[in-house]
């Protein structure tokens, strides 16, 4: 039974629970088992991501401008959307911390404020998305017979982003605690739904991308009901009570102050995105539909490095809310190693691999192939370094520090690629290569500052820490004022 506020609440404490206190003991195998759970997650929603475009690529009636009606929407969604999923990054590192230092009444505030803030954030996104998706894929330079398919996809996907939205906050809550397969499981069981509805829509009623749409809207409604009832019936400090949901200001202040500037930072990335896809939309279609299907491949390498992303955001966090910085050094080391590891692993995999993958979104079409084999030869065999440049990120988060890496980004990856489509790919016919290397220089440039901006942070925690503690070894040792050893 703890004590909080003057009322006696029946939730555990979490040093009590081993499996979600990463402050103490061996840390390798516990990121391991942190990480596969998350990597499965994200590899399960790529599956039924690609599930979506295999779909469209074999039964829709228009099947290139379907696939590439897809990939024109994925960069203007992310877009959109990244800000506020920015501060769910900043609801998870902010538990992770609270927990961390024991503060449970604070883990309390930072769930009911995150899933209230999820709620208006993901209606407001959702209205956005809906009534604006053809002005700005017209915008983006979408060519017609596209658009006729994009259109419709965009609007119905954004039907489904205020439960995509509750989700993924609630997912990163359950991750900061440790509990990264329940999220796994509901992901599973949604991504199911979607994949059934998938095949109704396109194969039997024909609705093309649109259907696609509606389907994953669907889904993600399913997912949100899942996980909120499994909050709702957790015993610890983050069970969700909906009499509860108020939005605490100190706690939407530590998330916005982590979360923003991560939102801010995907944002960012997101904008060089939509830029490159806007030049890519200048291509024929085959060149286009490559490119779609090359980058759905790439993203399950980047999903598997980003669950290293994930744990180095809670075992950082942890170890920073209970001040023990060389278990925070050795957790970001661990997870350095890991996603190089796992980049390097499974880039070579799929490039190696790659004219075969293709060729299941679309059979029998040599030159999508060829376009898309373009793609992986430069992004998938440098993906590693995307990773690096992730985990950097994630460890600065982790130790409270959100500003200085979304700036970083904005620098390094945003402008730098802003500049290069400028001044190197004006559009078509310029080479398709050009373009593409303009992601692993940026990579490279902004993942060597962050890691020095890790090295100065930790070291300056570390050199406050002591001075903190000579502060206390000099205060006189009374009953009323013990002195940790």
């Amino acid at each position: 039974m703890l004590k909080s506020g003057g009322n006696m609440r029946k939730f555990r404490v979490y040093g009590h629970e081993k499996k979600k206190d990463y402050t103490q003991g061996p840390m390798f195998g516990k990121i391991i088992w942190f990480m596969l759970p998350v990597m499965f997650t994200g590899i399960i929603q790529l599956l039924y991501n690609a599930a979506d475009m295999v779909v469209v690529g074999n039964w829709a009636d228009n099947a290139d401008a379907a696939v590439a009606a897809v990939g024109a929407c994925g960069a203007l969604i992310n877009l959109i959307v990244n800000l506020f999923m920015g501060l769910s990054v900043g609801a998870g590192v902010a538990v992770a911390q609270k927990i961390g230092a024991g503060d449970h009444d604070g883990v309390q505030k930072v769930v009911h404020t995150a899933i209230l803030t999820s709620v208006f954030t993901g209606v407001a996104v959702g209205i956005f998305g809906f009534v604006m998706a053809k002005p700005l894929l017209v915008l983006m330079g979408t060519q017609e017979e596209i658009l006729v398919e994009a259109a419709p996809y965009m609007r119905a996907y954004f039907v489904g982003i205020p439960a995509c939205m509750v989700y993924n906050y609630a997912a990163s809550i359950l991750r900061s605690k440790g509990d990264s397969k329940n999220p796994l499981i509901f992901l599973t069981l949604s991504g199911l739904a979607n994949v059934f509805l998938n095949l109704i829509f396109v194969s039997v009623f024909h609705m093309g991308a649109v259907g696609v749409g509606i389907a994953t809207a669907v889904a993600q409604y399913i997912a949100m009901v899942m996980v909120l009832y499994h909050m709702a019936n957790l015993d610890d400090d983050c069970k969700l009570i909906f009499k509860k949901l108020a939005i605490d200001k100190p706690a939407l202040k530590k998330m916005m102050r982590i979360g923003l500037p991560a939102g801010l930072q995907a944002t960012f990335f997101s904008l060089s995105n939509a830029l490159i896809q806007s030049t890519v939309n200048t291509y024929p279609t085959v060149v286009q539909t490559g490119n779609t299907t090359a980058g759905n491949i790439e993203g399950f390498v980047y999903i598997s490095m980003n669950a290293c992303y994930h744990a180095a955001l809670t075992f950082v966090g942890q170890n920073t809310g209970a001040k023990k910085y060389n278990r925070v050094l050795r957790a970001s080391l661990i997870c350095l190693g890991l996603v190089t590891v796992v980049g390097l692993g499974m880039s070579t995999l799929i490039y190696l691999n790659g004219a075969a993958l293709i060729s299941i979104y679309r059979p029998g079409q040599p030159d999508v192939v060829a376009a898309g084999m373009v793609r992986l030869s430069v992004i998938c065999v440098t993906y590693f370094l995307c990773g690096i440049m992730d985990v950097g990120s994630g460890i600065m988060r982790g130790m409270g520090k959100s500003f200085l890496p979304m700036m970083v980004s904005l620098i390094g990856s945003c402008v730098f690629r802003i500049v290069w489509i400028m001044l190197l790919c004006p559009g078509y016919p310029a080479s398709i290569e050009t373009l593409y290397w303009s992601y692993p220089i940026s990579w490279i440039l902004t993942a060597g500052v962050h890691l020095i901006c890790c090295a100065v942070t930790w070291i300056y925690r570390v050199r406050k820490l002591k001075r903190e503690q000579a502060v206390l070894a000099q205060q006189p040792q009374t009953e009323e004022q013990p002195v940790e050893a």
